[in-house]
């Protein structure tokens, strides 16, 4: 992970340098109506409650995993014992983030959706809750942590959702060949180069003209930057959209040009 001063300085950059976030000489009528509709969206949704009430629960619980990285690992806990309450403070995806991916799900309503990275189930929460009509498949490669997403799941009363337990070097080949089409995917596991492009490629196997690809943390490192910019380039993205802590990859051909948005959230 880049330092705290680097990645602040890098924040300040695209703080100051982005699109303003309300529309304004957007001339794309997709991204238009994202920024209007889903991005800048200020309704109360009910889920919301749910997941946050549950975050609340998990940053006071003091319970000590054991756990095995298959990643690049966490920036603050170093071992591989680290406490619920230190998972969700330093892993789980704030609720900014999180709730704008509800937003995506619940508008643009995917079918398959497919998340690498379950850690303990808040943001697969609310990718569950945005449709519940959608198959949400999750995976975990710490078995530790998939229990405790599992229970977390029970107590929200999710029954949409299925859990993959195992490194997704060895799982998402299986996870993906099983699927007909994958609609949304959010990834936020590994945040190394070649890992993350490889994934990418793997999904594109998959993907169809409406697939949303949403990629966690594309300043954390040099790594995922570079990962970022080689997935931008490819030939089968027309769309990308920087919100600094996600980008989201859009393959649809109605762009008849590559747009690349970099948009203050």
């Amino acid at each position: 992970m880049y330092s705290p001063l680097r990645l602040a300085f890098k924040y300040i950059y695209y703080y100051l340098t982005a699109t303003n976030g309300r529309g304004h000489g957007i001339h794309s009528p997709f991204i238009f109506d994202f920024i209007k509709k889903v991005l800048n969206d200020k309704n109360y949704y009910p889920a919301y409650d749910g997941v946050e009430q549950l975050r609340k629960q998990l940053l006071k619980d003091q319970t000590l995993l054991t756990i095995k990285d298959f990643g690049a690992g966490s920036a603050i806990d170093k071992t591989n014992q680290r406490t619920i309450a230190s998972i969700a403070k330093n892993a789980a995806k704030p609720k900014k983030y999180g709730q704008l991916i509800y937003r995506m799900v619940k508008y643009y309503q995917p079918q398959t959706v497919l998340e690498l990275g379950t850690s303990l189930g808040i943001t697969t929460s609310y990718l569950a809750t945005a449709n519940s009509r959608a198959k949400v498949i999750t995976m975990e490669g710490a078995t530790e942590i998939a229990d405790i997403a599992r229970e977390n799941f029970r107590i929200l009363e999710i029954r949409n959702i299925e859990i993959k337990e195992g490194d997704f070097d060895n799982t998402l080949p299986s996870v993906i060949g099983q699927q007909p089409l994958v609609d949304f995917v959010f990834i936020d596991g590994n945040h190394r180069n070649e890992p993350t492009i490889r994934y990418f490629h793997q999904l594109l196997t998959k993907t169809n003209n409406d697939s949303i690809l949403v990629f966690d943390d594309i300043h954390w490192n040099m790594e995922m930057e570079q990962a970022w910019q080689t997935i931008r380039k490819h030939p089968s993205v027309r769309c990308s959209i920087d919100l600094f802590f996600i980008g989201i990859i859009l393959l649809r051909q109605e762009f008849k040009e590559k747009n690349h948005h970099t948009i203050r959230f």
